[in-house]
């Protein structure tokens, strides 16, 4: 698609802050430094999180606490019970990811055949990407709050058509990731997810809004939770049409599944270039969508994975 991975002086760019310095201070849930919240699973309350040990600053440390808090205590909670910067410039830039692997992991079967699950929070819900997909569940990316956009957070990480573009080795073609969005209603959750994500990543940080977004009505669904019950869901997508950028790439989709899983949503949202080979079409990412599941307690398994990769 030509938009993520560029520098902020080129195009709206990608950024993965999985632990990189000037990222808001965000770290992996799984790196050394932090220590995750432990949700109440009977009365979701938000814990007190330990500070990290890495230095971050004080609005990077507000943020991830709350992100991870607030994500792990409703999508832990609800899906396994209910039922029962690199600064200043015109655009944003692209950062190339400290990869950490959590150990122990938890994975969970795909439901898809021929296709590779992405499991988040302990394997308590998880998604399936298509086998050119690279799958990144303790990566957390997203892009950063400015002056015009809303910015946006996702965990449970997946990407697609890593350095496709020669102008640029760190560009990639799309992701995917879990965010939390603190709307109830499953239509109207998916409608903030996908503006926080279109906006936020076909637009500079600090204006002017340049990318054309054509959204596309809700269409109901559904969510299976970790118990077998079924809870409603919506599924919004998007066309985000821009300027041309120098790899050329003016078009991309972006889609939407949000749950209803009580005071907010545990959403899941899919992002690809529609000019490039390799990404996901309108049909691909219906189909990324419709896989997002609670995962029961029995499919879950414990793995010990190798080192974490650094790159």
């Amino acid at each position: 698609m030509g938009l993520f991975g560029k520098k902020r002086g080129d195009s709206p760019g990608y950024e993965d802050n999985a632990a990189l310095d000037g990222f808001g201070g965000y770290q992996p849930s799984d790196s050394s430094g932090y220590t995750p919240p432990v949700p109440e699973l009977a009365a979701p309350v938000e814990p007190e999180p330990q500070p990290a040990k890495q230095p971050m600053s004080r609005s990077g440390r507000r943020a991830m606490y709350g992100f991870f808090a607030t994500l792990g205590v409703i999508a832990v909670a609800t899906l396994a019970n209910n039922g029962s910067d690199r600064s200043s410039s015109s655009t944003p830039t692209s950062r190339t990811p400290i990869v950490y692997t959590p150990s122990p992991q938890v994975v969970a079967p795909p439901v898809t055949d021929g296709w590779q699950s992405v499991a988040g929070k302990d394997g308590v819900y998880a998604y399936d990407v298509p086998p050119n997909w690279t799958p990144k569940p303790g990566t957390i990316h997203g892009w950063e709050k400015g002056t015009q956009v809303p910015g946006i957070r996702m965990v449970a990480s997946a990407f697609v058509g890593d350095g496709y573009c020669p102008q640029d080795k760190e560009s990639r073609i799309g992701g995917s990731g879990v965010t939390n969005v603190k709307v109830s209603e499953p239509s109207a959750a998916a409608q903030k997810a996908i503006d926080d994500l279109a906006v936020s990543a076909y637009n500079p940080e600090n204006g002017p809004l340049t990318a054309k977004i054509t959204k596309e009505p809700a269409q109901p669904a559904e969510f299976t939770l970790g118990t077998g019950k079924k809870v409603p869901a919506s599924i919004v997508l998007a066309e985000v049409v821009t300027p041309p950028g120098p790899c050329g790439a003016r078009r991309a989709l972006v889609g939407v599944l949000a749950p209803e899983l009580g005071e907010a949503s545990a959403a899941l949202a899919v992002y690809s270039g529609q000019d490039t080979p390799g990404g996901a079409d309108r049909e691909q990412i219906l189909k990324i969508l419709k896989t997002y599941r609670g995962v029961p307690e029995a499919d879950r398994k414990t793995i010990t994975p190798p080192p974490s990769t650094l790159r």
